[in-house]
């Protein structure tokens, strides 16, 4: 993960600016607060993450949607393992071979992984879509072998884009104290960085677009059907309809915050455009938009719950076991199955 220049083993220190000028900046906030926040994430995403996986082994890949959102949750999971590592790096808890670590591998799969979620945020968009449109069309073996194909397509380039950045961070650090992962890069390695980051950018931009376009176009349809169901004297389902915004919500909140705040905040790294105060504004607004990043492998459980039947009979099925099997819940076993694991919900 991007972080300053400077040796920040005390709560406070100096930074040089991009003008040239020293500045000074409180690390208490990343050095104790973030940690903190970091650590709720990664419980919480874990149990959560853990479960959505188990579930998922139980549901068949019947349609694109639920494909898809098995990706996610891997892609989650992933993610939330980098977190320890952030958390001991960032408190200033390891020693130099940690922080190599966290600058060669963890911090590169950290982002690996977030554009893997932007990406099939993107096609889950566009298959909700498709479903608000064509509600009773099912998915063929030939889409189902499409989806697996784009699927492994993209974890294949997101992996080849990603691999020569840990290959390329293979300078040795001259102290313990390694103050920026660029440091640990060789000559090609931050070109490969740069070239990388446009690419993430051209991503995003590109996800960004489906689902504004998408859902423009899915609130226009859900209009239409609710003028229609209202003209004929029936209750609109709207309630189970607006779920669908649930992905839209997500993406805003983790992901569009960040990419605003990235481009300013690379400015103030490579140019002399911003002052003292602005470029210490720059860097916590960063580090706060990198934590609601860091949000999404928490906020996506729900997407799988309100949105995939499959998803939501099975997790239901197992709380009722659960609560069958213990002492105040035996007689309560029988007759409590049921609903195909495996039947997906409409929009």
């Amino acid at each position: 993960m991007e972080t300053p220049d400077v040796d920040t083993t005390t709560a406070n220190a100096t930074v040089t600016a991009g003008n040239g000028t020293l500045c000074s900046r409180d690390y208490k906030i990343t050095q104790v607060l973030f940690p903190l926040l970091y650590t709720v994430l990664f419980f919480v995403g874990l149990i959560t993450n853990s479960l959505a996986m188990r579930i998922f082994f139980q549901i068949r890949s019947k349609s694109n949607f639920i494909i898809f959102l098995k990706n996610t949750v891997i892609s989650d999971l992933l993610m939330i393992l980098t977190f320890p590592f952030k958390i001991l790096s960032d408190a200033k808890l390891g020693v130099g071979p940690l922080r190599a670590l966290v600058c060669q591998v963890t911090s590169v799969t950290f982002y690996f992984t977030m554009y893997i979620s932007i990406s099939f945020l993107g096609l889950i968009t566009i298959d909700r879509y498709l479903k608000t449109t064509r509600p009773f069309k099912t998915s063929s073996p030939r889409n189902l072998l499409g989806a697996k194909v784009l699927s492994v397509v993209i974890w294949a380039f997101m992996f080849l884009l990603s691999l020569p950045n840990m290959i390329l961070t293979n300078r040795r650090p001259k102290d313990k104290n390694i103050k920026k992962c660029s440091f640990l890069k060789s000559e090609f390695g931050l070109v490969w960085h740069e070239i990388v980051n446009y690419i993430c950018q051209v991503i995003f931009w590109i996800n960004f677009l489906i689902i504004i376009v998408c859902y423009s176009l899915i609130a226009k349809e859900l209009y239409r059907s609710y003028v229609r169901t209202r003209g004929a004297g029936r209750v609109p389902k709207k309630r189970v309809n607006v779920r669908v915004f649930i992905i839209i919500a997500v993406f805003f909140i983790c992901f569009v915050p960040f990419h605003f705040a990235r481009v300013p905040y690379t400015l103030s790294q490579t140019r002399a455009v911003f002052d003292c105060a602005a470029e210490n504004t720059l860097f916590y607004v960063k580090e706060s938009t990198l934590w609601l990043t860091s949000l999404n492998a928490c906020l996506d459980p729900f997407i799988y719950f309100f949105l995939c039947k499959s998803f939501r009979n099975s997790l239901t099925r197992m709380l009722r076991c659960s609560s069958a099997m213990s002492p105040s819940g035996e007689n309560k076993k029988k007759g409590q199955e049921g609903g195909d694991p495996s039947e997906e919900t409409p929009v």
